[in-house]
């Protein structure tokens, strides 16, 4: 095992160290957007929802509680797609699963890949809330002009009732925003219509 050993003089030893502390920095810096990711996949911060297999998603006690959830959709202004809801809103049992679905249409006249972000309010639901099936687990390339349909089965875990800043929670909205991915064109709305 390699030890690193620093030099005798003073002024190098500070000028290693200070290098040191800043490659250490710019690696935590690089290393900070998933490691973010990841904390919020876990612990449903900031609205983050949690992800479940059918497996899991069949063994969940189906209560008596009704909750209504609320749907949200919008398109950053640099991808040139229609996305709305098929409903507003949606009421179910707290443990049962449903399926929602939103509508993408592109708009321009090549293909262009989206990629949805998403999150929920109150944030506090955000752990409660598990996607089994999502268009947002995946890019979305839409042809010129297409239209499709995008599938959500999720359900809200009933451990939502036994945590007293959750349990009296009756209405949850899952927002989506869709953005152009990161390969694409940068070309606004207006430059695509303008365009055609």
């Amino acid at each position: 095992m390699a030890v690193l050993s620093l030099p005798k003089d003073p002024n190098a030893r500070t000028g290693v160290l200070a290098l040191l502390g800043a490659a250490a920095m710019l690696g935590l810096g690089f290393a900070s957007v998933p490691l973010y990711r990841i904390f919020c996949q876990v612990t449903g911060f900031g609205g983050t929802t949690m992800r479940s297999t059918e497996a899991e998603a069949s063994a969940v006690k189906i209560t008596n509680k009704l909750i209504s959830v609320r749907f949200d959709a919008n398109v950053d202004r640099l991808l040139p797609w229609h996305f709305i809801m098929d409903q507003t809103t949606q009421e179910l049992r707290i443990g049962s699963r449903k399926m929602a679905y939103y509508s993408a249409k592109n708009l321009s006249d090549q293909p262009i890949t989206g990629i949805a972000s998403f999150n929920v309010e109150p944030e506090l639901a955000g752990k409660y809330f598990h996607k089994v099936q999502c268009f947002c687990f995946n890019e979305q390339t839409l042809q010129p002009g297409q239209s499709v349909n995008m599938p959500v089965i999720y359900y809200v875990d009933p451990k939502i009732l036994d945590d007293p800043e959750t349990k009296d929670i009756e209405q949850i909205t899952l927002s989506y925003t869709f953005h152009k991915a990161a390969d694409q064109p940068a070309k606004t709305l207006d430059q695509q219509l303008a365009a055609r």
